[in-house]
């Protein structure tokens, strides 16, 4: 495992329990959700500040759903309709007020 990787790990260490692997579920379905409603505006074209952005955001407008590696979800309380929503909202935001000078 490269070096950098190892670090970055270890910053979730607390003695020997690692706390690296707890994610909120929101984060890959917003991920996954992202191209989809980018579908939606043919003509933008968003930047990696404007993709961060956008991810935040959504995430950020959802109510997190921390879960530890290898846990059985039996529902979803977030639906997959509310996941899509927030990256619209965050989309609207973003290209109504990026976050960098326009060129």
């Amino acid at each position: 495992m490269d070096a950098k990787i190892r670090e970055l790990i270890a910053r979730y260490d607390i003695g020997d329990t690692s706390l690296f692997f707890i994610r909120n579920r929101n984060e890959r379905r917003v991920i996954d959700a992202i191209p989809r409603v980018l579908g939606e505006h043919p003509g933008f074209i968003p930047n990696t500040i404007d993709l961060q952005d956008i991810y935040a955001l959504a995430l950020n407008s959802l109510p997190p759903r921390y879960v530890q590696q290898g846990s059985i979800v039996l529902r979803e309380p977030v639906r997959q309709d509310e996941i899509e929503d927030a990256v619209r909202a965050a989309v609207a935001q973003v290209r109504a007020q990026p976050n960098y000078p326009p060129e």
